[in-house]
């Protein structure tokens, strides 16, 4: 996945700054503190973990400079490890459903279970089946949240949300937008049509055709984070497919109005993990960072993003987030949306360039 005010939560992204946030999104960054470092830690990471509030707590600690360079999709991120030399880099936060296929190619170490604090987590975002190989632990949870529908409940009826099939009724034609990113939308219209997300194949994804076209006939744009995050808070739509925690909590204070609900046909659970390269020559350093991150005040800090929003996989987070940022988050409520979410399709290669292709179909039209 990937996606914001210093304001009455600490940390969050101005609507007047959005624009700026896009030309910026995909440039690297490098969190620069103003004392001297002895060692440096080079990372591969989403926009969440460049927040300086995020990281200098860390540096300060260690006596470090990490140096961060952010990216979008499990591919780019792929292809940046394959252009780079042995050694470049750390540190890989990742999809937690992409876990087994940078396993598989051998680019990621062990971790030291027992020094992780997953006792302490959700028990639905321990994911083992994700993070482990043969009782060996290749990476840790650290983020999650829901792809679902946000809204502009100034601007719809917050019930007409709770419903899925609503959104292709015709009351709301050319209000809609779509995220850009095929597998949370395509496993979103999957729940719609009443399969499950872990049984996406490629008969199952054929029959997604029809409602993602009519979807996107519906729909007025088809946009990344940045600019899904503008148009709902300027009221260019009213309505984001896709959307969620992430995208509204940031921008809670500047805008009440702006919510997320998960239908009664289900929504998709996100999850970020974060591990160490297996060639990284700075392997102690580089696990004491992740175990930063998993620790409560990383989560805290990392749940508060001044990118996007999410709940931290450490429950033990909720005793450093403010009462105000529980609220925002939805603490209370994540037992029942856990219920009633499945995770991301999971496709093997040939099934994702099917999906793939379909998404390109589709923007096409």
């Amino acid at each position: 996945m990937t996606a914001a005010p210093v304001s009455a939560f600490r940390k969050s992204i101005s609507l007047s700054l959005l624009a700026a946030t896009a030309l910026t999104a995909a440039a690297p960054a490098t969190i620069a503190p103003a004392f001297a470092q002895s060692q440096e830690l080079n990372a591969l990471v989403w926009c969440d973990h460049t927040d300086p509030e995020l990281v200098q707590p860390f540096e300060e600690e260690h006596d470090v400079r990490v140096n961060l360079r952010e990216y979008e999709g499990t591919a780019a991120g792929l292809a940046i490890l394959e252009q780079s030399q042995p050694g470049d880099w750390d540190v890989l936060v990742i999809d937690a459903v992409d876990v087994g296929r940078a396993v598989d190619l051998g680019i990621m170490a062990a971790l030291p279970a027992d020094e992780l604090p997953t006792g302490d987590f959700f028990p639905e975002l321990v994911m083992e089946d994700l993070n482990t190989r043969e009782g060996t632990t290749y990476a840790v949870t650290e983020k999650f949240g829901y792809n679902t529908v946000a809204y502009n409940k100034a601007a719809v009826d917050p019930a007409d949300m709770t419903n899925f099939e609503t959104l292709f009724s015709g009351k709301y034609d050319g209000r809609i937008a779509i995220y850009d990113y095929y597998l949370p939308v395509l496993g979103m219209l999957s729940l719609s049509e009443g399969i499950d997300t872990g049984d996406l194949d490629a008969e199952a994804l054929e029959t997604l055709r029809e409602p993602l076209f009519d979807l996107r006939a519906r729909s007025s744009q088809v946009s990344e984070v940045v600019a899904s995050q503008t148009a709902l808070a300027t009221g260019e739509v009213d309505i984001l497919v896709g959307g969620g925690e992430w995208l509204t909590a940031v921008l809670a204070s500047e805008n009440a109005d702006l919510d997320w609900t998960i239908p009664e046909q289900g929504g998709v659970l996100w999850a970020q993990s974060i591990g160490v390269l297996e060639s990284s020559e700075n392997k102690d350093l580089a696990t004491e960072f992740v175990k930063y991150i998993v620790s409560p005040e990383g989560q805290a800090r990392l749940a508060t993003s001044s990118c996007y929003w999410g709940m931290p996989a450490n429950a033990a987070a909720g005793d450093v987030l403010t009462d105000e940022e529980k609220t925002v988050l939805r603490w209370d409520d994540q037992p029942d949306f856990l219920t009633r979410v499945q995770r991301y399709p999971v496709p093997d290669a040939e099934l994702d360039t099917a999906m793939q292709d379909l998404w390109t179909d589709m923007l096409q039209q």
